[in-house]
Order: structure tokens, then C-alpha cells, then sequence
């Protein structure tokens, strides 16, 4: 479903991403890890349409997309969310996850608002029933009217995650998304990653979360990738042993 192939990017004489190359298959879980400066937030910014590669092709689903702008991959369904987070903190929680829906537009226009066609009511029905679906699998549903801004950071991480599955995304980048979580809030994220039908690749410093929810785990370090594997294999692999996990 992801390709990466041959990715190189430099700042100056620094190369940030040196020839990176592998595959995410459909539906699997797929982690990032490496020491901080190892590229892995360039890495999501390339593959995210963010930034262009200096050299080298991300491909979704068999299409390159490198040249293709970050808004146009995600409306092919490449869905993204930030270390840092990014909500919309004058709206509420229910509003901020149905903002990921509305690029699609209703049909008719202003008319068919004041209106009220059937056909407009039943999308905004059909909406917010996909909106109550993403607020119970993140756990939100009793947040759902209250302002993100007034939110500690790990529920507007949440807020976030429930907004990029909102439009049922073919690839989920998560950057860092247990940052700011407790203990149960990183348990319940595990179940929802785990249970997604979707391909996902995700950041992530909480090495015991990403060796219970990657299917496959890829290591990066000073811009290399140093191994690919399975948790386990990755886990008894002295490179990676004596570059990151110590």
C-alpha cells in the first residue's frame, strides 16, 4: 500500500534521509523508530507530501505520488496527524472531527441548505453517525461538546487521531501519538490501532507500544535504515541493540 523507495534529503551538507527504501503492506501496522536527529519526522513529511525528496519515489498503492501535493494525498486517503497537535481549538470536538469530512461538499450549494433537500439531510445524518462512530472507538464521546483548546494534550492527540480516521484513510501516519497520553489512553490507542482495517506507519519513542501494536518495525539511524523485521527479530538485532535500544 506504501512504497519508499531510494528517499535521500539534505539540509546543506546534512543528509537527513539517506537512500531510505521500504514497503508497507496493505492493513499491516508498520513503526518508525531510531534515536532523535535518525530522520524520522522528515521521513513523515516526504512520504506526507510535506516536503519533496531530493531524490527517490513514495509510491500509494502502485501510484508515485511523489510530485503530488500534500492536500491532494490526502483526499487519495493518506491521513496524517503531528507531534505537535494541530486542532481547531474554537471548535468543539464533534465539530473538529467533522471538518475532516466536509471536502466533499454537500450538492446544491446554498440552495439546497435553506432548502433542506432530503438528499442534504440524509449526508449530514450519514456524517454525524460517522462522527459518533470515530468519538466511541477514540473514547470521546462524552467530550464531544466541549472545546478542544480547553482539552489537556492528550485528549486533543485523541481529538486528532479521531479526525484522521473520520474519512476511512487507506494509509494513517501517526507522529508520535502516545506523546501526552496516561496509561490507559495509550492502552485504549493500542486496541484502536491494532483493530483499524487500514495501513498504517507510525512514529513512536514508547518502544514497549510499538513492539505490542507494529506488525513490522523499521529502524532508522543518521538517515539510514539499519534493519527491517519483525518486533521480535528487530528487538535481537545487535545493530539495532547498540544504536537504539541499548
Amino acid at each position: 500500500m506504501l512504497a519508499v523507495e531510494g528517499v535521500s534529503v539534505a539540509f546543506g551538507g546534512v543528509r537527513a534521509l539517506d537512500g531510505v527504501t521500504f514497503e508497507v503492506g496493505r492493513g499491516l501496522v508498520c513503526g518508525v523508530i531510531g534515536p532523535n536527529g535518525a530522520g524520522k519526522t522528515t521521513l513523515f513529511d516526504v512520504v506526507s507530501g510535506l516536503r519533496g525528496p531530493d531524490e527517490g519515489i513514495v509510491r500509494l498503492d502502485g501510484q508515485d505520488v511523489t510530485g503530488v501535493p500534500a492536500i491532494k494525498r490526502a483526499r487519495a486517503g493518506l491521513r496524517r496527524t503531528f507531534q505537535r497537535t494541530q486542532v481547531f481549538g474554537r471548535l468543539t470536538v464533534a465539530a473538529n472531527v467533522l471538518a475532516a469530512l466536509d471536502w466533499h461538499g454537500g450538492g446544491g450549494g446554498l440552495a439546497a441548505d435553506l432548502a433542506g433537500w432530503p438528499s442534504r439531510r440524509r449526508l449530514e445524518r450519514e456524517r454525524q453517525e460517522r462522527v459518533a462512530e470515530v468519538l466511541e472507538l477514540c473514547g470521546l464521546t462524552e467530550l464531544r461538546d466541549a472545546y478542544a483548546a480547553a482539552l489537556p494534550v492528550g485528549q486533543r492527540r485523541l481529538v486528532e487521531l479521531a479526525r484522521a480516521l473520520a474519512d476511512h484513510p487507506r494509509v494513517l501516519l501517526l507522529d508520535e501519538p502516545t506523546s501526552g497520553l496516561d496509561a490507559g489512553q495509550t492502552a485504549r490507542l493500542g486496541e484502536v490501532v491494532r483493530a483499524l482495517d487500514t495501513t498504517v506507519l507510525l512514529v513512536e519513542h514508547d518502544m514497549g507500544f510499538v513492539m505490542d501494536a507494529c506488525d513490522r518495525i523499521v529502524v532508522l539511524d543518521l538517515g539510514k535504515v539499519v534493519a527491517t523485521g519483525t518486533p521480535d527479530e528487530v528487538r535481537q538485532d545487535p545493530v539495532v541493540r547498540a544504536a537504539y535500544l541499548g
